[in-house]
């Protein structure tokens, strides 16, 4: 179904019991920044009842720094939706095999030793780990792991694995995902982003997790509102009836959602939020 225009809202503010949002090219803007009123909407959800549900490929540990001093009672949805954790307890998590965990880390030394751009980080529990130890590479992990170590052998790492990401400073879908074949039939293999690619458990998603917090919580798709704008928001927004995807949405998300909000640069989130639930103005 193609989205709909970001305005074309019933008159009536819909029961919304929950409301999950992507981070990165979603709520957040292209420098990474929350929106200046992130904390006024918190305040004004919490006031309605609204729960609201980071949804990230980034790790439990990022996402509780940029929420910190108003998260109580937030379920994080992290890692891509293999772990969701709740006021610091995990409340759900679908852990990756460790042995397909060190095929992924050899993998990736092997395009390496090619000539290939890329890196592997295995996202723990804990913390996530990588072998690559030069500046540019472990900035770009600071950005979405705030907890994160080099080792010197990343295919034995002492913690639950949530999933492996591959990070590539050359375009992830063309050049590193058919590397990947050989997992695609077993695991989930998902382009995050340009340089992105997260493997995980075949049954982990964001959809998944969702549809389990639903579940736990007795609110249904009607009260559920999502947001998203890459590839592996799909299965979120498909568990949403309010589903919407922004302006700078990957075009097969615009294509699945049901409405579109502006860019994440526009603020997209909390605009579509403060009219869909008739908010006061921020």
């Amino acid at each position: 179904m193609p989205s709909r225009h970001p305005y074309d809202l019933p008159d009536a503010p819909p029961d919304i019991r929950l409301i999950v949002a992507d981070m990165d090219g979603t709520l957040l803007d292209d420098a990474g920044r929350p929106p200046e009123q992130l904390p006024w909407l918190m305040k004004q959800l919490r006031e309605r009842g609204v729960l609201f549900s980071p949804a990230s490929g980034r790790q439990y540990a990022t996402l509780a720094g940029l929420f910190h001093g108003f998260d109580d009672g937030m379920v994080y949805i992290v890692e891509n939706g293999t772990y969701v954790v709740r006021d610091g307890q995990e409340i759900a998590s679908d852990p990756l095999d460790t042995a397909v965990a060190a095929r992924l880390v050899k993998t990736t030394r092997r395009l390496a030793a090619d000539g290939i751009d890329v890196g592997a980080v295995v996202c723990g529990k804990h913390a996530a780990y990588t072998e690559r130890t030069d500046d540019a590479f472990l900035a770009e992990v600071a950005k979405y792991y705030v907890a994160h170590r080099t080792v010197d052998d990343a295919t034995v790492i002492n913690d639950e694995i949530n999933k492996v990401a591959l990070f590539a400073f050359v375009p992830a879908a063309r050049i590193v995902a058919p590397a990947l074949a050989e997992f695609t039939a077993t695991h989930q293999v998902v382009v995050s982003s340009e340089h992105w690619i997260d493997v995980m458990n075949p049954t982990a998603n964001k959809g998944a997790a969702l549809h389990r917090l639903q579940h736990d919580l007795h609110i249904t798709p009607a009260q559920t509102l999502a947001f998203g704008d890459y590839l592996n928001d799909l299965e979120m927004l498909d568990t949403a009836e309010w589903s919407f995807a922004t302006a700078n949405a990957h075009p097969d998300v615009l294509r699945r959602a049901r409405y579109t909000a502006p860019s994440n640069n526009d603020n997209g989130v909390v605009r579509t939020i403060e009219r869909l639930l008739r908010l006061p103005a921020s």
